[in-house]
């Protein structure tokens, strides 16, 4: 049976003292391919998080420092769509 991440994040967010956002691959627009940013922050920010957000590059196709790097552009770039 398959889980759904956005209602395991939406239900686990009134009791989270961190987040992290994890990557494993991006498409050509800079998007990660598995997760979708937008929805998955709009839940942790509608939950009242406002701290700092870790980021765990899981993937392969790239280094790790560029894993964490295009995972960074996409949080700063999700956060400034959501301002």
């Amino acid at each position: 049976m398959w889980y759904d991440r956005y209602v395991g994040v939406k239900e686990m967010m009134p009791y989270a003292k961190a987040v992290s956002a994890k990557s494993r691959d991006f498409d050509e627009h800079g998007n990660e391919s598995q997760t979708d940013y937008r929805r998955m922050m709009k839940i942790v920010t509608d939950a009242g998080y406002h701290g700092w957000v870790g980021i765990e590059w899981e993937g392969k196709a790239v280094s790790e420092h560029e894993g964490i790097t295009l995972t960074k552009k996409l949080l700063e770039k999700v956060r400034s769509e959501m301002a």
